[in-house]
């Protein structure tokens, strides 16, 4: 691979950022392998007027609205594997360039922000990449394939002092600042319990083949990326992906981090202490994500709160009685020891138990600015967003721990969340860590 140029004088004459960015990657072969290990650029507080430089890796479905999301900036690049998908997103930002190879993308010198909407499986790689090279990043959800590559994004983040987000973008609906209010006042008293839930829906039953032909406007090494080799076909590929355990998560991968957000975030919850799913695949169809499962979690007490247990149902495996609550959909119950809160993306109920009417302490959490426009303005600032990658890790980790217990047999796993290990369970280990393809290793 080719190394990145010099900069010339005019680029000299840009930002300070950029230039020491430029100063450190000069010379600099970019491998998969060596796209975190530049050294550390200085990030500098830009005017508030000053649009940002981004490039957009992953650009059709989840990722347009993304490019759109951030589109109040300087879009200067795109990226996909998908030369259709490219070209579609070309037409309408025609000053970006275009590349089918985030390395390539992330060679260029002029840089200040990075969004990856890619499939789950090759969020790691570009992300790494890019806070390696000083770049700032907005990563969908659940941030990464596995609980290791979200650890090792995390401590990078951490590491470069890069200003982050995770694409949970009901995070920044009002509702749920209501709701974590009422959580935080104290007028449930103590909160013990939680049950999300979301209700039934299908699988698209996938299928193996031993041949399969991409399209030719696909690239489909690059889609692979880290995952295992496999003859193409249409039944893991867009958005059908997230069906198979090679490229994604199922539906606890999917929709976990929207609606687990909102205990994470009103109870200040860190890593589960154990994790235990049980559930069953009832569709047909060759790929292996369970249709129906449930994952109790087992939180500590956390600043003078008690410990939590917290439930994840989906495909009508909720309670009844849970059910009864609200019968359609998805939501969020928290049980207090004076009553009950009720809630989904947009909604929400109190119910205390000595019948009054409550009194909602609504408004001392500030509405946002907007998901994308949160993070934008923390680029600029060098201030801080609220589903930043370490608050959004652990949320991420929890998530993707309950697949691991449903892979390693459905066992309660005992978390040590520092080592990254579930101490009574050693087969989980393949799980935590997947073993990647030759080239693309994390």
């Amino acid at each position: 691979m080719s190394n990145v140029a010099r900069p010339s004088q005019d680029e000299f004459q840009q930002s300070r950022r950029s230039f020491l960015r430029r100063a450190a990657l000069a010379g600099t072969a970019t491998t998969v392998a060596q796209l975190w290990t530049p050294p550390l650029a200085v990030a500098e507080e830009r005017s508030p007027n000053e649009k940002l430089n981004i490039g957009c890796i992953g650009v059709a479905a989840r990722g347009a609205s993304n490019v759109s999301g951030v589109a109040t900036e300087n879009i200067v690049a795109l990226c996909d594997i998908d030369a259709k998908r490219l070209d579609g997103a070309a037409a309408k930002y025609p000053k970006a360039d275009k590349y089918l190879d985030f390395r390539r993308l992330l060679e260029r010198t002029d840089l200040d922000a990075v969004v990856v909407s890619t499939p789950d499986h090759t969020h790691a790689l570009p992300v790494l990449g890019a806070i390696g090279q000083g770049l700032d990043v907005y990563c969908e959800k659940p941030l990464a394939h596995s609980v290791y590559e979200v650890r090792k994004i995390r401590d990078a983040a951490k590491q470069h002092g890069t200003v982050t987000q995770m694409g949970t973008q009901i995070h920044a609906l009002d509702n749920y600042r209501r709701v974590v209010e009422i959580i935080q006042s104290g007028m449930l008293g103590p909160v013990t319990r939680v049950h999300v839930w979301l209700g039934g829906g299908s699988i698209p039953a996938g299928k193996r083949v031993a041949q399969g032909t991409p399209p030719a406007h696909v690239d489909y090494d690059l889609w692979t990326g880290p995952a295992p080799m496999r003859p193409f076909h249409e039944s893991h590929f867009h958005f059908q992906w997230r069906y198979w355990w090679d490229f994604g998560g199922g539906t606890l991968a999917d929709f976990g981090c929207h609606y687990m957000d909102l205990p994470f975030w009103a109870l200040e919850l860190k890593a589960p202490t154990t994790v235990v799913s049980q559930g069953e695949k009832t569709y047909q169809g060759e790929n292996e994500v369970p249709d129906r499962l449930r994952v109790d979690y087992a939180f500590a007490g956390r600043r003078g709160q008690p410990p939590v247990h917290l439930t994840w149902y989906h495909g009508d495996t909720c309670p009844d009685w849970v059910r009864e609550y609200k019968k359609d959909g998805a939501g969020v119950l928290f049980e207090g020891e004076r009553g009950r809160v009720l809630a989904d993306y947009t909604t929400r109920k109190v119910f205390l138990d000595d019948g009054t009417e409550p009194q909602l302490p609504l408004g001392w959490i500030p509405n946002s600015a907007g998901h994308h426009q949160e993070w934008i303005q923390a680029c600029k600032t060098r201030g801080g967003t609220t589903c930043n990658f370490d608050y959004s890790g652990n949320l991420a980790e929890a998530v993707l721990l309950g697949n691991v217990s449903y892979r390693a047999g459905q066992k309660k796993l005992e978390w040590d969340a520092q080592r990254l290990i579930a101490t009574n369970c050693p087969e989980a280990a393949p799980f935590i860590q997947r073993e990647y393809r030759a080239g693309w290793e994390v």
